[in-house]
């Protein structure tokens, strides 16, 4: 036997937990679990339970979804006892984790939609809290992460619905072993699954070593009962990784033991937000500690934080609006405060304040800063130290200030080791990308004086003379790259990116450039600026040492009313003026009405942008510093920079791109109209190591290149052609293929926005890859119709990644142009260029719900249409009509009301929210039988998706 099968790493599983101190317990069905959970709650409350009042707690428990549940495990429940006495009991001890009750099972049998048996559970005082899935060794963990998804569709709500009250899932192959929390079933994503690691980061991925420490009884008691945080803003789950687990408790250890300070390095995108929060809010329950300040230096990270630790505990905490309502909150009764280091700053330093601030001096106040590696370099440091004379600080920052990259001031130098202390955790961007918690970057160095083979030249010249920089033709040809090529960086617009500039005048004649080239029809993309303004605008350097932190206020804000003369002299606009012009053009472009006109507007119009950029509303984002750190956008994968960027600034600059999001998403794109390979290396050296390059920027495209031949090989010696994909025997052999291909689908999406690329670079024709590509899609389509199936297929769990497919260039507007040409062809040609439109809806994922239908216009209409012209509103009425009669059809065939169909329709496109059981049996005209509910809601429920997928996505553009 070569390979270890699932059985033997069960059995293997189940003995060492049982050596843990897990007591083993035979639960065939949910009868013998609820006989369990019954004598467990018992033995855990020290108390005995009749039927009747267990009924009333199964009543209690049987409530609301996965994160409902999750409140209600962490809350006590009430029942009434024999005697008519109110009383509670509790389901989980949260105080003393490690005093619970601790069994396993083995193979745990539940009848819903379908029987399904789980491998190993672990349950705490009778609930089942964990469950391990097991795949042999060589299966891809995604198979094991969607069985587990598959089990939720299909008997997690069994019953009584106890496997809602699932808190951690743990999927292994033996080999690699991860770890992520429960959710509902379309917030679950396989990028949401860790690996634990030691302190040092080194990961820990055999089973047996991942069970000893992580699934050992208090750790996983601890992690359930402290380290699972409720998002309220998304009703989801979320578990901290380890390295968060790590800091929290470094800090949570300090303030214990230690009156000394201390900062945490965890490298941007990271989830340091999450990460503070959990410590802030275990910080706040120590007697010892008075009150927990978490500090921001902008007005908008006040914001945003508040929101999102509200979202992460609601009501946790009130922003602090002003000076004045620090102060209340400071000597009121909140025990967890968000403010801004300026509002911080004020309190402690301003006469009308000192009065009440006075009693805090003694207090012992843990201050937590983030980001500190930008403004805890002044005065106000060393203000808020000396005034609150027991208080005790710690820094969170991505990028630390040490002795190479440390800004002068009147101080003279300041690292975040001379202001924090030592360092209590480290976790840098090596880390992050071999975790797969931050992508990678592509970085092209592009010049912009000449041009080779209709390509700019990649060869850097090094020329930084401004005036050369900042010509007119040099502005011209960055713009012209930019436009012919965002498309390939940006996967057609799929993402976003920001574009940073020099300076202010500089931005400005950009922005003009676009709009002018906009106007002349050379591009459609929607471009926004933003800067800040003032009478020392021209004095602002490229070099400032806080991108983004600029100004002395909360966020640079509007010019005063002496700054609104004309700039310079009278034939010069002043840049606030040029700003009005620019956002008048936003305005036009959103419907929107913002201004320069005083600093609560300009401010509204920064969240507006932020909130546009996020949402992929605006393509290109121009900035002199603002954006570039602090800026959170998964949506956002690509950085022009035309400006001198090194250090920490370099690092968060190119860090707003490589956030995680999809299998599209493969790298952060940095595009560099300036020589920065130098200021890259040294930045790369300071915050991990030189030798570590490799680990954080991509291989060039020659080797990319040389990937996608080697894997072309290997799919070769599966499917030597085509048609070879007909005759593969079994599913193991189409398992073998699909991987194979998928191989070949992420190099190319690579591969893709590389500036160069072309497919004749490829030893495999175009040709052959779309062939195949049609071929993979075929076995994908057999997939989803055996899901419908009982028996269930190996190729349900593989995840197929059609996102590398979808192109949203291809869609019915795109089909109804080729119609035209299709009408107007030679007869000779027709028969061609119709097999070649087939042949690209079978390409194409979102089209292949649509061929039946294109093929009928195509059959049955466009012989009647004499002009060309008409073509779309023709489409448009036969669209319609067969919209109708599928609606008409569903009706019929369920026996639904039409009316309330078309709302639940409405509110699914525009919510993007599948309907609910409950909203789909409301539309049957006849009620069913309450076990009969879940099978027939399912059945519609997918009629409903099917219906929205054929007949609206892809067609409002052209319908």
């Amino acid at each position: 036997m070569t390979t270890q099968p699932e059985q033997a790493l069960e059995n293997n599983l189940m003995q060492q937990l049982q050596q843990l101190g897990y007591q083993k317990v035979l639960i065939p069905d949910e009868a013998a679990l609820l006989k369990n959970l019954k004598s467990q709650l018992e033995k855990h409350n020290k108390t005995q339970l009749s039927e009747k009042e267990f009924a009333q707690i199964l009543n209690a428990l049987n409530k609301g979804s996965v994160f409902e549940r999750a409140k209600i495990l962490r809350d006590r429940v009430d029942y009434t006892d024999e005697s008519g006495e109110a009383r509670t009991i509790e389901l989980i001890n949260q105080i003393h984790w490690c005093q619970n009750e601790f069994q396993v099972a083995q193979q745990v049998t539940m009848e819903g939609k379908y029987k399904n048996r789980y491998d190993v559970t672990i349950l705490i005082n009778g609930l089942p809290l964990v469950q391990v899935e097991l795949k042999r060794r060589g299966l891809e963990l995604k198979e094991a992460f969607k069985q587990t998804k598959r089990y939720g569709l299909h008997s997690y709500e069994a019953g009584q619905g106890l496997f809602q009250y699932i808190q951690l899932f743990v999927i292994s192959n033996g080999v690699n072993t991860k770890y992520y929390a429960n959710s509902s079933f379309n917030q679950r994503s396989f990028k949401q699954t860790f690996y634990w690691t030691d302190t040092k980061n080194k990961l820990i991925t055999q089973l047996s070593e991942f069970t000893d420490i992580f699934l050992e009884k208090c750790h996983l008691s601890k992690m359930i009962t402290k380290y699972i945080v409720l998002n309220e803003t998304a009703k989801s789950l979320m578990v901290l990784r380890p390295y968060q687990y790590y800091a929290t408790e470094a800090i949570v250890e300090r303030v214990k033991t230690s009156p000394k300070y201390g900062y945490i390095w965890h490298t941007t995108g990271s989830g340091k937000t999450l990460t503070s929060f959990k410590t802030a809010q275990i910080l706040t329950n120590l007697p010892q500690v008075y009150k927990v300040v978490f500090v921001v230096d902008r007005k908008d990270l006040d914001t945003q934080t508040s929101q999102e630790f509200n979202s992460f505990s609601k009501g946790s905490i009130d922003a602090t609006s002003n000076t004045k309502k620090l102060v209340e909150q400071l000597t009121g009764n909140d025990k967890l405060i968000v403010t801004t280091i300026q509002k911080l700053a004020n309190a402690v330093n301003k006469n009308a304040y000192k009065s009440k601030m006075e009693q805090l001096q003694d207090k012992r106040i843990v201050f937590i800063f983030d980001e500190c590696h930008r403004s805890q370099f002044g005065k106000t440091h060393a203000d808020i130290k000396d005034f609150f004379q027991k208080c005790q600080m710690f820094g969170f920052t991505g990028t630390p200030i040490f002795e190479e990259n440390a800004g002068s001031n009147e101080f003279g130098k300041r690292t975040t080791t001379m202001l924090f202390g030592d360092c209590l955790h480290k976790y840098v961007i090596t880390d992050a990308i071999r975790d797969e918690n931050v992508l990678k970057f592509s970085v092209e160095y592009i010049s912009t004086f000449k041009k080779k083979d209709h390509i700019f030249d990649i060869n850097v010249e090094a020329i930084d003379e401004e005036e050369v920089m900042n010509a007119p033709i040099r502005l011209n040809n960055v713009v012209d790259y930019i436009i012919n090529h965002h498309g390939r960086k940006t996967h057609n617009r799929t993402f976003t990116a920001i574009l940073c500039v020099s300076s202010v005048p500089v931005l400005i004649e950009y922005y003009k450039l676009f709009q002018s080239k906009k106007q002349a029809g050379e591009h459609q993309l929607r471009v926004a600026t933003i800067f800040s303004y003032g009478a020392n605008v021209d004095l602002i350097d490229d070099d400032i040492d806080e991108l983004g932190a600029v100004g002395d206020d909360d966020l640079p804000m509007a010019a005063e009313e002496k700054y609104l003369a004309p700039y310079g002299n009278n034939s010069q606009k002043h840049p606030r003026e040029f700003l009005d012009d620019f956002i008048k053009d936003y305005n036009r472009e959103f419907g929107t009405n913002f201004s320069t006109k005083d600093s609560q507007s300009f401010y509204n119009y920064y969240n507006d942008i932020a909130k546009r950029v996020k949402n992929k509303q605006v393509d290109i984002l121009l900035v002199v510093n603002m954006f570039l750190t602090g800026f959170d956008s998964k949506n956002l994968n690509t950085l022009y920079v035309d400006k001198n960027l090194k250090y920490h600034g370099l690092i968060q600059a190119y860090s707003r791109t490589n956030r995680i999001l999809d299998e599209l998403k493969s790298q952060g794109n940095i595009v560099a109209f300036r020589n920065l390979k130098s200021a890259t290396d040294q930045a790369i050296a300071l915050f991990s190591n030189l030798d570590a390059k490799d680990e954080i920027i991509m291989a060039p495209y020659e080797e990319y290149v040389q990937k996608f031949n080697e894997a072309y090989i290997e799919l070769l010696t599966i499917t030597p052609s085509v048609d070879a994909v007909n005759d593969l025997p079994d599913e193991e052999a189409q398992l073998e293929f699909i991987k194979a291909f998928r191989e070949l689908m992420r190099l190319k999406n690579v591969l893709g926005t590389f500036t160069e690329f072309t497919f004749e670079d490829l030893s495999m024709p175009e040709q052959s890859f779309e062939d195949y590509k049609s071929k993979y899609l075929d076995l994908y389509e057999r997939s989803k119709g055996s899901q419908q199936k009982e028996k269930v297929s190996i190729l349900n769990d593989i995840d197929f990644e059609l996102e590398l497919i979808h192109r949203d260039e291809i869609n019915v507007t795109y089909i109804l142009k080729l119609l035209a040409n299709l009408k107007d062809a030679k007869p000779e040609d027709q028969e061609k260029q119709k097999k070649a439109i087939i042949d690209l809806m079978v390409g194409e994922a979102q089209l292949r719900s649509k061929r039946e239908l294109i093929e009928k216009f195509i059959r049955e209409q466009l012989p009647q249409i004499q002009d060309t012209e008409n073509i779309p509103e023709e489409f448009a009425i036969f669209w319609t009509k067969e919209r109708m009669d599928a609606l008409k059809n569903l009706c019929e065939s369920e026996g639904l009301d039409s009316n309330g169909l078309e709302k639940v329709i409405g509110d699914f496109i525009y919510t993007e929210k599948e309907p609910l059981r409950d909203d789909i049996i409301g539309l049957l005209k006849q009620k069913p039988a309450l076990k009969e509910r879940k099978s027939i809601a399912e059945r519609i429920k997918d009629k409903i998706l099917g219906f929205v997928e054929t007949f609206i996505n892809g067609i409002s553009e052209a319908a």
